[in-house]
């Protein structure tokens, strides 16, 4: 490797060439030097590299044009991090040893087990899943398989890297989520290896993080509320940041993780971590959708289907949430749901940033923070709309306010009546029933009987059915009748 036989003054030109700093022990300046060859060697730092080489090599010149493959270690002192290949792959899988480390051997041969390789086949690589609450800023180190050295049960894989001045600037410069903890992170990301798609993050078992010289903690497990079902893990990024050396000096990571048949790859990124009302401020900038485009959805759910024979004259909406039943403040629904109720984006997110399953608590279907709109005319009717706490669309698009059973009687004009606070139970349940008729395929008397597909799964899912599935269909027949007449 060229870059291993440079002298002090060498690499100090050459990090100097690409604006990385030049000061720190040689072993320092040979692991910046080894990260900017392996992540960012471009046609210009290349050239610089062989003009520095042959410049105190002349006569070596002609037997360098190209960086030589790794060379194999001596077989006699296993170093603790070096690069195996899958035949023909082009990724590299990390193993270690327990050995005493010889940096200076180690980092003219390997750096976290990522060697080059002549060969351009490209391979598919593993992928992780855009998360919402995290923006990535840099990539430090590309998902690298975990490798077994031994039978053990328990392995231990180790990382080597140093922060440069400007993400560590990044870094202190950033404001604090909480005491302690600031917005800018490095994170340590771990999923399974799996190429075909992006993968969600996934921790192996018996996972222990090592931070230099302190253990990070990771999260624990969800308590399981059914008899027989096994906990669940939150796998989320792990924030490594306040263990780390903010400065240029190298940082080593140790995972200790459980070798049990299944295979797993680790990441390293700078990311920043979003709020929950910075994701909501987004998604009010960039995600309301204008009232004509909402309004031309309500008729087109509601326009006759040919297959039925009976015609849809009206779906019923909530303006209360299914989350906290509590009256909309941000109605939302993701783009890819069926029907027109909505949630309430501000607990949708505050309930995601602590726990996050990005399901519609509706229809119980993917709702992921990219396909999230803000409904624009459910918006205008919570604002024109302050004395109902259900409403019904019309299939003209036109809407109008349904109220209560004892003052519906008093008066046909269900416009002008007055919403008793007593029956706002009786209300509330109808979103889910009507929801699931988005597709227009029954009158409103069927509206509120075929909730009971919802699945339970979570413990908001069972108590929201216990409201809404169970007793609904009985409280609320009688009514239905009547306001079918009524309007």
């Amino acid at each position: 490797n060229m870059v291993m036989s440079f002298r002090v003054s060498d690499l100090q030109m050459l990090l100097g060439f690409v604006g990385r700093s030049k000061s720190g022990l040689k072993h320092e300046l040979v692991t910046r030097a080894l990260q900017l060859v392996q992540f960012d060697c471009s046609p210009e730092v290349f050239k610089k590299i062989k003009e520095l080489y042959e410049t105190r090599y002349a006569k070596k010149s002609s037997e360098v044009a190209q960086p030589p493959p790794p060379p194999q270690h001596r077989s006699a002192e296993p170093l603790p991090i070096h690069s195996s290949y899958d035949r023909g792959s082009t990724v590299p899988r990390t193993s270690i040893s327990t050995t005493n480390i010889d940096y200076p051997a180690l980092y003219g041969k390997y750096l976290n087990g990522l060697g080059r390789l002549p060969p351009k086949v490209a391979k598919p690589e593993v992928r992780l899943v855009k998360l919402p609450f995290y923006t990535t800023l840099d990539e430090l180190l590309k998902p690298t398989e975990l490798v077994p050295q031994n039978n053990e049960k328990l392995q231990e894989s180790p990382c080597i890297f140093a922060l440069t001045p400007k993400q560590v600037e990044l870094i202190r410069n950033s404001r604090e989520l909480q005491p302690g903890v600031k917005s800018v992170q490095v994170v340590l990301r771990i999923c399974y290896t799996d190429t075909s798609s992006p993968q969600e993050d996934q921790y192996p078992p018996n996972i222990a993080v090592k931070v230099n010289h302190s253990y990070c903690s990771v999260p624990g497990y969800y308590p399981s509320n059914k008899p027989g079902v096994e906990p669940k893990r939150p796998c989320r990024p792990i924030n490594l940041t306040h263990l780390m050396y903010l400065s240029a000096t190298t940082n080593r990571i140790t995972v200790t993780w459980g070798n049990y048949g299944k295979s797993y790859s680790v990441g390293l990124y700078l990311v920043r971590q979003m709020t929950s009302a910075e994701l909501l401020q987004r998604l009010k900038t960039i995600g309301i959708k204008h009232p004509e485009l909402c309004k031309a959805l309500v008729k087109e759910k509601l326009r006759l289907d040919p297959d039925s024979e009976i015609a849809t004259t009206g779906v019923r909406v909530s303006l209360i949430c299914p989350l906290v039943k509590m009256r909309l403040s941000v109605p939302c629904r993701a783009e890819t749901c069926a029907h027109l109720q909505c949630f309430d984006a501000v607990f949708y997110l505050q309930m995601n940033e602590k726990k996050p399953t990005w399901m519609c608590p509706v229809c119980d279907k993917p709702a992921p923070y990219d396909q999230l709109i803000i409904d624009g005319l459910l918006s205008k009717i919570l604002t024109e709309c302050e004395d109902a706490d259900e409403i019904e669309y019309l299939v003209d698009g036109s809407w109008c306010p349904i109220r209560a059973e004892k003052e519906r009687s008093c008066s046909p004009q269900c416009p002008i009546l007055v919403l008793g606070s007593s029956d706002v139970n009786g209300l509330l349940p109808t979103p889910n029933g009507n929801s699931e008729n988005g597709k227009a395929t029954a009158d409103v008397v069927d509206l509120t009987l075929d909730s009971s597909s919802s699945e339970e799964e979570e413990e908001e899912d069972e108590e929201e059915d216990d409201d809404e599935e169970g007793p609904q269909p009985k409280r609320r027949c009688s009514y239905e009748k009547g306001l079918v007449s009524a309007c």
